[in-house]
């Protein structure tokens, strides 16, 4: 009896330990799942940005800090959610990897949202609308007068960005810059090293007026693909996402998306979709 009774307790520790263990496994399966625990542990979001990019991502000139229409956007969001923000800055292609690996939680940098990057990577709902247009000299607009003027011209951009695509689609001469100001562009085109930039409306209008005298325009004609610009987020961080979106929908409610915006955009409302007549609709990935 004495052996029945030592086998039974060895046998009911053992189921114990077992469904410890098992417990285990779900608690460590649940925490690996919702990484955005640490975030909240640590009290710290930490984001990646290019702090070159005007009117988005830039260090202002009197005081060195970093701020701009996305900067505050993340600022203003991080304060609701009870988070300290720390910035990394690094070009566009570094902050794929960065949120990604978990080296940041998130990128901000006016990224517009595609099909082939919503397979990657989680998104938030937009903050910001806009649509393609191009930086040319003043003069002769670069001789492109058509989107297939493209063809054979130097086109200054970032490597992986949807307007390096189309401006290749068309047979466009890639001219890579990696994490450059805005003026360093420009004054590339003016100086005729290169011909164009195909960027967003919004942030290349802020450009051109923050350096009037280096003999570019936008191109009056040529609009393409409207897009929208989100928050990345690394695929599974779904309470992270969640906490993100009902934020901005709060900054959009109140007004603070709409202020942020007319302050950075020269009085524009980038939070809402522009009305503009596109001449062309071209698919990226």
């Amino acid at each position: 009896m004495a052996k029945k009774f030592r086998f039974m307790l060895v046998a009911c520790l053992s189921m114990i330990v077992l469904a410890g263990c098992s417990g285990d496994k779900k608690e460590t399966a649940t925490k690996k799942e919702d990484a955005s625990d640490k975030i909240v542990e640590n009290g710290i979001l930490k984001v990646a940005t290019s702090g070159t990019l005007y009117p988005t991502s830039f260090h202002d000139q009197e005081t060195s800090e970093l701020t701009g229409y996305e900067v505050e956007v993340v600022k203003e969001l991080a304060k609701r959610l009870d988070l300290e923000v720390n910035f990394e800055e690094m070009g566009i292609d570094g902050m794929f990897s960065a949120v990604n690996s978990g080296q940041v939680d998130m990128a901000a940098n006016d990224i517009d949202i595609t099909e082939s990057r919503k397979e990657k990577f989680d998104f938030s709902t937009p903050h910001k609308y806009s649509y393609g247009s191009m930086i040319v000299r003043e003069d002769d607009l670069s001789g492109i007068h058509k989107m297939e003027d493209l063809k054979g011209k130097k086109s200054a951009g970032g490597a992986t960005t949807i307007y390096m695509q189309i401006s290749e689609g068309f047979g466009a001469e890639p001219i890579i810059y990696d994490n450059v100001t805005n003026d360093q562009y420009l004054m590339d085109v003016g100086n005729g090293r290169t011909d164009v930039v195909l960027n967003d409306f919004y942030l290349q209008s802020m450009a051109v007026k923050a350096f009037p005298d280096l003999g570019v325009k936008i191109h009056p004609d040529l609009f393409y693909n409207p897009t929208s610009a989100g928050l990345v987020i690394k695929k599974g961080n779904t309470n992270l996402l969640e906490k993100v979106n009902d934020t901005l929908a709060e900054m959009e409610k109140d007004g603070t998306l709409k202020e942020l915006s007319e302050k950075f955009f020269g009085g524009a409302d980038v939070s809402v979709e522009p009305d503009v007549e596109i001449t062309a609709d071209v698919k990226v990935d």
